[in-house]
C-alpha cells in the first residue's frame, strides 16, 4: 500500500476502512541469512538497505520491546552534519543527504524540516574554533556560514547577547540541518523494510550468542534459538550488555541523556539553537512545544530516567541563553541511553568473531 494524497482523500470519504497494518507482526523462523539485533533507527535502516540496495533476503530484525520504544523514540529530533574531523564529517554529510530524500524513498512522512542549526559562540577562542569547523565542513562538501552578532539577533531577537558571563559574539550556521519526527523514522523504515520481505520480530530479547570455533551461528532469544549466517548488533545504549553475551568488552560507556518539552507556545524559534558554553540545545516542535536537552549525566546507567542535578544544570543554561524561558512550563522529561565511545566517534565494523558485526558508540 502506497500512501498518497489521493489515498488519504479516499479513506476519509470511506470511513478509513481501507488502512492496513504498517508492517507484519512476524513470528521468528528457525534460521535467517541476516539477523539484526535492535529495532531502532540504525537496526531498521540496516535491514532496509540490505534488502533494497543489496538485494538480500531472509532478514530478521529482533527488538526486545516494541518498534519506537527505545532511544529512537526518546531523542530530540536534531539532524545535522556540522562536525569537524575528516574521519567524521563525510559520514554525517552522507547521512544528511539520505535524510533529504528519506521521505520519498520510504513513502512515509518523517516530518523532515531543514530549518537550520546555529551554534552560538561566546569567546574569541570559540570563534576561532567555529571558523575551523566551518572550513572543515565546507572542505568535506557540507554547508556552513559564520554569522556575526547582528545577524544572530535578526534570527533570535530575544537572545541575551550581552550576558556578562556568556556574551554572544556570533554563531556557526548550517542551513541544511534541522529536525525530523524521531519515532516516525522508525515506523517508516519498519514499513519499508517489511515491504521488502524483512521480518520484524518484536518482544524478542537476545539473551546469548551461539558461537562455535570462532564463528557466530545464531542467537538465543526469549522466543527460542534463531540461526543466522551473519548477525549485526545495533542496540545503542545496550551495546555493552548485549556484546558481553559474546564475551566481548567494549570501549564504551552507557550514560543517561535527558530531554524536556514545554507547553505549546506560538512560533518563537526559527530553527535549532545550541549554547556554546554548555551542551544546551533547543528547537520547537510542530505542536509548539520547546524540545531541549543538555549534557549527559555524569555516571553510568541503563535507567531511562535522569537525575535532578542535571535538570538544574540544563535549566540554568536555558535561562542564561533565553531568559524568557523562565515563564514556560515544562510538561515532561525523559531519558535515553547514550553508548559513548572514548573519542566520541561511532564504531561500525566486523568483530573478531566470524559473522558477528557491531554498530554503536
Amino acid at each position: 500500500m502506497r500512501y498518497s494524497g489521493f489515498r488519504l482523500i479516499k479513506e476519509a470519504l470511506t470511513g478509513h476502512r481501507g488502512w492496513g497494518p504498517a508492517w507484519r507482526d512476524a513470528a521468528p523462523k528457525s534460521e535467517y541469512d541476516y539477523i539484526i539485533i535492535g529495532g531502532g533507527g540504525h537496526g531498521l535502516a540496516t535491514a532496509y538497505y540490505l534488502a533494497k540496495e543489496y538485494g538480500q533476503s531472509r532478514i530478521a530484525v529482533l527488538e526486545k520491546g516494541w518498534i519506537g520504544g527505545g532511544n529512537v523514540g526518546r531523542n530530540t529530533t536534531i539532524v545535522r552534519s556540522n562536525y569537524m574531523l575528516d574521519e567524521n564529517e563525510p559520514f554525517y554529510e552522507f547521512s544528511l543527504k539520505l535524510w533529504e530524500g528519506l521521505e520519498q524513498d520510504l513513502n512515509y512522512n518523517a516530518m523532515m524540516s531543514q530549518r537550520g542549526i546555529i551554534n552560538l559562540m561566546h569567546s574569541d577562542s570559540q570563534r576561532d574554533a567555529y571558523i575551523r569547523r566551518g572550513n572543515a565542513m565546507i572542505l568535506n562538501g557540507a554547508d556552513a556560514e559564520l554569522l556575526d552578532q547582528k545577524r544572530v539577533l535578526e534570527l533570535y531577537p530575544f537572545l541575551n547577547v550581552h550576558n556578562a558571563r556568556f556574551p554572544v559574539m556570533g554563531s556557526l550556521l548550517q542551513p541544511r540541518a534541522g529536525t525530523a519526527r524521531h519515532d516516525a523514522v522508525a515506523w517508516g523504515y519498519a514499513r519499508a523494510a517489511d515491504q521488502h520481505g524483512v521480518d520484524i520480530i518484536q518482544n524478542c530479547e537476545v539473551t546469548g550468542f551461539r558461537i562455535e570455533n570462532g564463528t557466530c551461528l545464531g542467537v538465543e532469544t526469549t522466543r527460542g534459538y534463531i540461526g543466522a549466517k551473519k548477525v549485526g548488533v545495533c542496540v545503542a545504549g545496550a551495546s555493552s550488555k548485549v556484546m558481553s553475551h559474546a564475551g566481548m568488552r567494549l570501549p564504551i560507556e552507557s550514560h543517561v541523556l535527558q530531554a524536556f518539552v514545554t507547553e505549546g507556545l506560538k512560533p518563537i524559534l526559527p530553527g535549532v539553537i545550541t549554547f556554546g558554553e554548555g551542551h544546551f540545545h533547543c528547537s520547537q516542535s510542530d505542536k509548539g512545544g520547546l524540545v531541549f536537552g543538555g549534557n549527559i549525566d555524569g555516571y553510568n546507567s541503563y535507567a531511562q530516567r535522569g537525575n535532578l542535578p542535571m535538570v538544574e544544570e540544563v535549566m540554568q543554561e536555558a535561562m542564561a541563553m533565553f531568559p524568557m524561558l523562565g515563564r514556560a512550563r515544562v510538561l515532561r522529561m525523559w531519558g535515553g541511553i547514550m553508548d559513548m565511545s572514548m573519542d566520541g566517534s561511532p564504531i561500525i565494523d566486523k568483530t573478531h568473531i566470524n559473522g558477528l558485526y557491531f554498530n554503536g558508540g
